[in-house]
């Protein structure tokens, strides 16, 4: 394994699922204020789960995402 190829694509990969879920779940939050789902207060219940089936791994994060 070429450890420099392999830190550099995980990295990537990783950047790209940060951007990327930070703008939807704004963008979802953002819709359910407008569409009066929620007010904008609420502390909304976050869970992400990576899975790689090639090498087995399933690994959940759960959070909180508090509106304010």
């Amino acid at each position: 394994m070429n450890e420099d190829m392999f830190n550099t694509s995980l990295r990537k990969f990783l950047k790209q699922v940060g951007v990327t879920s930070q703008r939807e779940i704004e963008k979802a939050v953002r819709d359910a204020i407008a569409a009066g789902q929620i007010k904008g207060s609420e502390k909304l219940q976050a869970k992400m789960v990576l899975t790689i089936g090639e090498v087995g791994l399933s690994h959940e994060v759960s959070d909180t995402i508090d509106l304010g």
